[in-house]
């Protein structure tokens, strides 16, 4: 359903700026609540050649989720209406396909074992680097791929 939104593999480096094709930019569901975080990452994310759609609670996210494609969502565990596990349970009754990666100060081994029971691929704690989200993010794409390099962004 999905396999149409991706890229074929390229040389593995991380593209800056302008270097790659707007229409080869993969498309981010980056979900957070805090402005700051939402904003920071989203720039970070882009100056690595993503296209990232913000979203800062969970009604937004899921309408958008169900209206757009993504070739990932990034997910917070704590937000104001819904929390992060319920987001990816909503997600996965509609899309069982799209990686989830969850970005939060969540530490708890219980915590990061339920979002990957409940259709998350990977999970990253915060704080932690935006190339470790990067990292994660290429990661469950080029897993999703079964290849070594997932797309251009990649």
């Amino acid at each position: 359903m999905h396999g149409d939104r991706f890229s074929p593999a390229i040389t593995p480096r991380l593209l800056k700026g302008n270097d790659m094709p707007t229409k080869a930019r993969l498309r981010l569901l980056l979900v957070d609540d805090d402005p700051d975080s939402l904003e920071v990452l989203t720039l970070l994310l882009e100056q690595s050649s993503f296209e990232v759609v913000g979203a800062d609670n969970g009604k937004q996210a899921l309408r958008l989720a169900r209206e757009q494609k993504f070739d990932a969502c990034i997910l917070d565990s704590w937000l104001p209406d819904i929390s992060g596990l319920d987001l990816c349970r909503s997600i996965r009754e509609f899309d069982a396909d799209t990686p989830i990666v969850f970005y939060s100060a969540n530490a708890l081994a219980a915590d990061i074992d339920e979002a990957l029971k409940q259709g998350a691929q990977a999970y990253v704690v915060k704080p932690a680097s935006s190339d470790e989200v990067i990292e994660a993010v290429c990661r469950v794409l080029a897993e999703r791929r079964n290849a070594t390099v997932a797309t251009a962004s990649c």
